[in-house]
């Protein structure tokens, strides 16, 4: 759901502070006593009415962070999310889970696009072509 606009919280405020009764100026503005409650405390506390980030976490890997993330997958481009987990939890001391790790790459635009398996393992033994009789071909 989104916040009220400021004004809207401006002229609650205004209301009460003009002597209206609370549920007065629930019923005029179609919004709760509570909700009224939460500005007036804001009011005071703050001096503005702004509405506010929602509480919550803050983010394991900030926008801050960002840069280092993009520098650690540029390093290993074909680690897998889980390895990039323990990278970080290694360098940074802060473990993340890979849903985590998937989330805060794509929000801040890196991409992991790995290299074919056959570029990644490098090279590897000679291989031999074998025929329908089950004998190598030369």
């Amino acid at each position: 759901m989104n916040a009220y606009p400021v004004e809207l919280r401006t002229r609650v405020v205004r209301a009460m502070a003009g002597g209206l009764g609370r549920a007065e100026v629930a019923r005029l503005f179609a919004v709760s006593p509570r909700t009224i409650s939460r500005y007036l405390t804001q009011q005071q506390r703050t001096g503005d009415l702004t509405p506010g980030r929602s509480p919550g976490r803050s983010p394991r890997i900030g926008p801050d962070q960002a840069d280092a993330l993009r520098a650690q997958v540029a390093a290993a481009p074909d680690a897998t999310l889980a390895q990039h987990c323990a990278t970080w939890a290694r360098e940074h001391r802060v473990r993340v889970s890979v849903a985590t790790m998937s989330r805060v790459l794509r929000r801040y635009g890196i991409t992991v696009k790995k290299s074919p398996p056959r570029r990644r393992a490098g090279p590897g033994p000679a291989r031999r072509v074998v025929g329908r009789g089950g004998s190598p071909r030369p």
